[in-house]
């Protein structure tokens, strides 16, 4: 962690967002149940590129084919579980559409701002690129401590 350290925030090393909650509620849709809400262009193409690729993967789920999103909810979320797969086809698809026009319409940080990596006023992972994969990693104590608590939620929650 560094000290007093800014960083630009268009730079693309960094992924920035900000703690918030998101105008509707997501069963399935993993951005939205995150309460990370991007807050600079680069994060916001890079979350909606991620969700692209999520959806782009196909799954088997009996006789039928579904994206990233759908498997996973099916794999995780026990209320999920119990729908007809069917109906959560049709919830993942209006709740991707309804979290790409919550990101379309999310106020952004000028690319001309500098930011202090160590603030609390903004959650910073920086994005370490590791073969064909992209890590994020806490760049500050604050940001770690959140993750730290996300982390734990999970946990409890498949406890």
């Amino acid at each position: 962690m560094q000290d007093d350290k800014k960083i630009n925030v268009d730079d693309i090393n960094y992924a920035i967002y900000k703690i918030g909650e998101w105008q509707n509620n997501y069963e399935i849709n993993q951005i939205g149940l995150s309460r990370e809400i991007p807050v600079t262009k680069n994060t916001l193409t890079h979350v909606k590129m991620s969700m692209d690729e999520i959806r782009k993967s196909e799954f088997n789920i009996g006789d039928m084919k579904v994206n990233g999103f759908v498997a996973i909810a099916m794999q995780l979320n026990p209320k999920v579980q119990e729908m007809d797969l069917e109906d959560v086809i049709k919830l993942e698809e209006d709740e991707f559409n309804n979290i790409v026009s919550e990101l379309d319409n999310l106020e952004l940080l000028d690319d001309n701002e500098t930011i202090s990596l160590n603030g609390e006023e903004y959650l910073i992972y920086n994005l370490i690129k590791d073969c064909h994969v992209t890590n994020s990693i806490p760049a500050n104590d604050f940001t770690e401590k959140f993750y730290q608590n996300e982390l734990k939620k999970i946990e409890d929650a498949l406890d």
